[in-house]
């Protein structure tokens, strides 16, 4: 490349990054929406009206920024994640209008079985300490118990995947126990535990031990026997191949068994905290539903949601770190 088109292509101005049409559709689709929020009359006297108008005009204005933003090359790159994300963007925003519409609005949705955006809004800002204290009492029982008993699960399905004895005898017990609910466990947990809370910490382990141990089993199983012929070739341990053979290998199967046992976990939760605890999510879904506070009900299954989906984006964060030296090898 010659001087004169070098200094051409340094002197030349930056170019200017694409629009982000659906960021522009997105924001006025949320300033939209907070207009008929503030300005059409609630069929009903329903409180947050107000605030919740003011969360969308405020996101739709932000967003609105943003797509300026968009356009400029030194800040085009930085919200490149939120690029991604106008469509989905645009369509919360007409789903909170046609959700509004149908019930706070127009009235077309029987109440109390279908809450208003406001109402649920509303829990948040007045139930706050309830729900928050639930969070909390949820996260103190599901943790535990997934950890143990993805822990257990773990070293179960390496030891059944190493060891011919123990597949021997542990294969038949966990193909006839395992594909039980875990719930279907409720008199003997409740029978065998003193306390609601060590009975609703063993069903959740139990939930996420089955898929881990499974899983964990089928990886190291399937690992090549080639791999443990030239680790004994350089004077391997037996040890040595469980460890740096076999479970490095076995990984990526061992984390579809996490998953798997997560979303297993969450789902015994509720039914387990509906069984005796005196607070926890679970049991603040069968309060609301005692009382028909549907809003309360729906805002709790909300928290729950985002609890869950943070504990798998959490959980792929790990697997990407531990896993990056296979990412040629395997797919992703």
């Amino acid at each position: 490349m010659s001087a004169t088109t070098l200094g051409a292509r340094l002197a030349a101005p930056a170019r200017p990054a694409p629009l982000w049409p659906s960021g522009w559709a997105a924001g006025l689709a949320w300033l939209g929406a907070a207009a008929v929020i503030l300005l059409l009359p609630d069929a009903d006297d329903l409180g947050r009206t107000a605030e919740l108008g003011f969360l969308a005009a405020t996101l739709g204005g932000l967003l609105l920024l943003a797509a300026i933003a968009a356009a400029v090359p030194a800040l085009g790159a930085r919200l490149a994640p939120l690029r991604a994300a106008g469509p989905w963007l645009l369509v919360l925003a007409l789903a909170l209008l046609a959700w509004e519409l149908a019930t706070a609005k127009l009235d077309w949705l029987p109440r109390p079985f279908f809450a208003a955006p406001q109402s649920i809004l509303e829990v948040f800002t007045d139930d706050y300490a309830r729900l928050g204290e639930s969070v909390g009492r949820s996260l103190l029982l599901v943790l535990p118990g997934y950890l143990l008993g993805a822990a257990i699960g773990f070293l179960f399905g390496v030891a059944m995947g190493w060891s011919r004895l123990v597949g021997y005898w542990a294969h038949p017990v966990v193909r006839l126990i395992g594909p039980l609910p875990a719930t279907a466990w409720l008199p003997i947990a409740f029978f065998a535990f003193a306390s609601s809370r060590g009975a609703s910490t063993f069903l959740v382990a139990l939930a996420s031990f089955f898929p881990v141990t499974v899983l964990t089993w089928s990886g190291v199983s399937a690992v090549s026997k080639s791999y443990y012929d030239v680790a004994r070739t350089m004077g391997a341990s037996p040890w040595f191949l469980v460890r740096k053979v076999a479970v490095p290998a076995a990984m990526p199967s061992v984390f579809v068994g996490l998953f798997m046992g997560l979303g297993a976990s969450f789902s015994v939760l509720v039914v387990a905290e509906m069984m005796g605890v005196k607070a926890g999510l679970g049991w603040y879904m069968q309060w609301a539903q005692g009382w028909a506070a549907y809003a309360n009900m729906y805002a709790a299954l909300l928290v729950m949601a985002v609890m869950c989906s943070s504990a798998v984006t959490l959980l792929f964060r790990v697997r990407d770190r531990l896993l990056s030296w296979q990412k040629g090898l395997v797919r992703w």
